[in-house]
């Protein structure tokens, strides 16, 4: 078995917060290839954006912030984002030389010798003084599990399966899910559908005016309490509420967006609710959210009793050789980018053998 290769920092996941991670790396004097290295298990640039369906516009993007050193400028709202993101992250990985090696699938990350973690990948490992993890949420689809799942006799799918509205001409849809995917699936599913019912846990919130700075800080702090206690997070979205743009109020006024509770229980031909009321249904479609993808840090037991990794910042609490990124309130775009600075500012104290804040 080949040796191990040393580096300082480790990278994984070349979506917006990894990329924003290697670029305040690069700034701070690190080489890639030689101080730190981005491992990416995409088959190209994009981050978990490549994968999106072709019908999400970028004008329909619920906020996309630009990445740090380069704007997104002069990009068509009528185009895929799929399409817009993949080639900003691409020229952005190009002209500041970030050399992102993918596809890399991380199989596993474990204690080494000498204080270095390992990264164990089919490709081999890497010996690694600190770690910053930024492998998102795309891969880890939630999927509830409601009485007679298995009995359903039409199609279920998860958001990340959804192709486009065409798929279901004629048939009847299930939507589930208060965010923002579940709204714009409705909308998009509405004019080729024979039918659509939409049914969520909670009420949705729907968001009134600007969202300015002190409404951004205190959802990001709502997410970031749960964090410090060890617990999973919640999306910062889920705290926000949904903006009440004209595209909602049409689908309000329409009838498209009459929410109803969660049912009890699927049928062979559809949904139940427990007073007797029923939806027939072709298509169950699940718009039910990801969860973090961090499997593979499983050998370095992080997880707190509360079922979430407790954070300090980026840090995990457990080891401070290790930062999450896009994990609770770092999870939007703009919380990326901070948290790429944040965490490169921590991890050169660490490596200098400067003292790590409790």
């Amino acid at each position: 078995m080949n040796a191990a290769r040393e580096v300082e920092v480790v990278v994984i996941g070349a979506g917006q917060a990894g990329l924003s991670a290697a670029y305040h790396l690069r700034r701070s004097g690190y080489e890639p290839d030689r101080d730190f290295v981005v491992l990416d298990h995409s088959p190209g640039p994009g981050g978990a954006w490549q994968f999106r369906w072709p019908s999400l516009t970028f004008g329909k993007v619920h906020g996309m912030h630009a990445l740090p050193g380069m704007e997104l400028t002069d990009a068509d709202p009528a185009r895929p984002s799929a399409e817009v993101v993949r080639e900003y992250f691409d020229r952005y990985e190009r002209a500041f030389g970030l050399r992102v090696r993918r596809p890399v699938d991380v199989r596993a990350v474990r204690e080494g010798a000498g204080g270095r973690l390992l990264v164990e990948t089919p490709d081999g490992t890497w010996a690694t003084r600190a770690l910053i993890n930024a492998t998102g949420t795309w891969d880890r689809p939630f999927w509830p599990r409601y009485p007679g799942q298995e009995t359903f006799g039409g199609r279920q799918l998860h958001t990340a399966q959804y192709a486009g509205p065409e798929e279901f001409a004629g048939l009847r849809v299930v939507v589930v899910g208060g965010g923002a995917s579940g709204t714009q699936h409705l909308l998009e599913l509405a004019p080729y559908a024979a039918a659509t019912t939409w049914v969520t846990r909670r009420p949705p919130v729907f968001r009134e005016g600007p969202f300015d700075q002190e409404a951004g800080r205190a959802a990001v702090a709502l997410v970031e309490e749960r964090v410090r206690q060890g617990l999973p997070p919640r999306s910062v979205v889920s705290v926000t509420g949904l903006p009440l743009n004209d595209a909602i109020r049409q689908g309000l006024a329409d009838g498209i967006l009459d929410r109803r509770p969660m049912f009890d229980r699927i049928t062979p031909d559809g949904v139940e609710w427990r007073d007797g009321r029923k939806a027939a249904a072709d298509v169950i479609l699940w718009a039910t959210g990801f969860r973090a993808a961090l499997d593979h840090l499983a050998p370095l037991g992080l997880r707190e009793p509360g079922g979430g990794i407790r954070l300090e910042g980026t840090r995990a609490v457990a080891d401070p050789r290790v930062h999450l990124l896009g994990y609770g309130p770092s999870a939007s775009t703009i919380g990326a980018n901070r948290a790429g600075r944040a965490a490169v500012r921590d991890i050169r104290r660490l490596l200098d053998g400067e003292p790590v804040a409790a």
